[in-house]
């Protein structure tokens, strides 16, 4: 998971007056100097402070988080800094490439802040309580406090419903405590984004995020038909096997029957779990010679990281750009299975993207793209933790286990990608309809969402906020749209590959372990370029056309 903090704190570094420039750009020249000033040593303050309060989960670190965050985005919120920056993007007379790229993202990080004082104050007090409440919350079982861990270790390994259903509450625990504060901090974003001309939170931050409700409305609808058939069968299949497994009928099945307390992650049931070939493994020292093999060494990264789980500490996982001038971290709670990998290869995607950026590319502009395109990179490397070709050179695997996994590994990534996309489908729609109206129904819209798109039983009489139990809803707002989109471009980026690198312009046996090429082409083509680019131009720069949902659906929907 991508920190939002790195997309509030949006920075630049000194740029040295050009020849030719004119007023308008040497004063926008002077104005990011004396930004870059007051911001750059105070960014590196909020990220070291995140990330204490993040691994200790001591209150007086999130406040000290809290603090300097507000300071930095005070910053952010001056009115007349913005009122500049507003009349110079208006009067069209910057006209150097980077320097109007660097007063776009900019402008944008002013605008999602120019927010009153105490309103201000009040946002960010309250999103720091929330945060620290689902860091510090434990779930229990018949009274026994649980780690998200043994919450997922339950639900993949017990074939008892009673016990199931336990650790399935045990997982929803967290949300009567904070969907309160949620929908406060719903309310006041609303409340800031209407006093600045925008009908809610949800449309602000698209627009500062380079997007629009529109452009996502058609992506998504367009894959929810595309998926209907296809999800709609292999639920199906999937549902009959667990039916058997649990000696229930297929209708019976309940959420706490799937292996993951959202459903959006795939069950491990077709004859295979692929948590056994990495049980004697250690997954961190995979990631790291993986890395190595493409040209994109991690050792730096890791050993500066926070990786194997203890209590206070945040239970999820998420990387880190400290200073955009090296010091890169991952956060995990590492265990030796399946899951762990991918969650490693997917956080070392989103750290090498910022490791190799260019140094000389000026700092506003010294991060990816979009926040959806380190989560494609993010992804394209997650897929490979259940790979037969990527297991077998990695694992030291024979033909014969090869065989078997591969036997298996294509209904597993369709069935993955299947089960996400549907999951974000949840997410993008609940999180838009929260923002228009956050005073409904929020327990029974949760539940039409997961029916409609997961094809999930509600439970019976049930309405709880089991909404609130998603992080993201709180520390990463209107965000969650980013994953699918990053899924779609991962595919692109694995066409892309396979018809212009790799040997054989076939996907039969594809295998990127030690293919340094790999490697070489996505630090130039796109971790190089940060955010020099639009993302929608970077992706066509480097895959010689824009965002394509097409070679998603080819790979795992057709």
């Amino acid at each position: 998971m991508r920190k939002s903090i790195t997309a509030i704190l949006s920075v630049s570094v000194v740029m040295v007056l050009g020849c030719g420039q004119n007023a308008e750009e040497n004063q926008l020249n002077n104005f990011i100097d004396q930004h870059v000033e007051k911001v750059k040593p105070l960014y590196r303050e909020v990220s070291l402070a995140y990330w204490q309060a993040a691994t200790t989960g001591n209150d007086e670190d999130y406040q000290r988080y809290s603090d300097l965050d507000l300071e930095m985005r005070q910053i952010y919120s001056n009115s007349e800094d913005f009122k500049y920056l507003d009349e110079t993007k208006k009067s069209g007379k910057v006209n150097d490439a980077t320097l109007a790229r660097e007063l776009d993202v900019l402008y944008n990080s002013y605008l999602e802040n120019q927010i009153e004082p105490a309103l201000l104050k009040e946002i960010v007090q309250l999103g720091s309580e929330v945060e620290k409440k689902f860091s510090t919350f434990r779930g229990t079982i018949e009274g026994q406090k649980v780690t998200d861990n043994q919450i997922k270790d339950i639900l993949k390994k017990e074939t008892n419903s009673t016990k199931r259903k336990a650790a399935w509450l045990a997982s929803k625990q967290v949300g009567p405590v904070v969907a309160g504060d949620i929908i406060e901090l719903v309310k006041l974003r609303n409340e800031a984004a209407q006093k600045l001309g925008f009908e809610n939170y949800h449309t602000l931050s698209l627009t500062t995020g380079e997007q629009s409700k529109e452009q996502l409305n058609r992506i998504f609808q367009e894959l929810y038909e595309l998926t209907n058939e296809p999800f709609g069968q292999l639920k199906n299949e999937l549902d009959s096997i667990l039916a058997e497994k649990y000696g229930i009928e297929p209708s019976l099945l309940m959420p706490w029957h799937y292996h993951d307390p959202f459903f959006q992650e795939t069950p491990l049931v077709y004859e295979l779990d692929l948590d056994q070939y990495y049980l004697d493994q250690d997954v961190k020292e995979l990631a790291s010679r993986f890395y190595t093999g493409i040209d994109l060494p991690v050792e730096s990264i890791l050993a500066a990281s926070d990786l194997y789980e203890r209590e206070g500490k945040n239970p999820h996982a998420f990387c880190m750009d400290v200073d955009r001038e090296g010091d890169i971290r991952i956060l995990c709670n590492l265990k030796n299975n399946e899951q762990w990998m991918e969650t490693m290869l997917h956080e070392l995607g989103h750290a090498v993207y910022d490791k190799y950026e260019n140094p000389e590319t000026p700092f506003l502009l010294h991060r990816p793209a979009h926040i959806f395109t380190t989560e494609a990179i993010a992804m394209f490397f997650g897929r490979l933790s259940r790979d037969a070709s990527w297991m077998q050179s990695m694992l030291g695997l024979s033909d014969d286990q090869r065989s078997e996994i591969n036997r298996v590994s294509t209904k597993y990534a369709q069935l993955k990608q299947l089960i996400f996309a549907r999951w974000a489908m949840v997410m993008y729609n609940f999180e838009k309809e929260l923002y228009a109206d956050p005073d409904q129904d929020l327990n029974t819209l949760w539940w039409q969402m997961v029916e409609k798109y997961q094809l999930i039983n509600k439970p019976s009489g049930r309405n709880t906020p089991d909404w609130a139990a998603k992080i993201h809803f709180a520390i990463a707002p209107c965000y969650y749209h980013n994953y699918l989109l990053g899924e779609l471009l991962a595919s692109q980026l694995h066409h892309y590959m396979v018809q212009n690198l790799l040997d054989d312009g076939s996907d039969e046996n594809i295998n990127y372990v030690d293919q340094k090429q790999v490697g070489q082409y996505l630090r130039k083509n796109i971790f190089e370029a940060g955010a020099l680019y639009t993302w929608n131009e970077m992706i066509e720069r480097a895959t010689k056309e824009p965002l394509n949902p097409q070679y998603f659906v080819e790979q795992f929907v057709k």
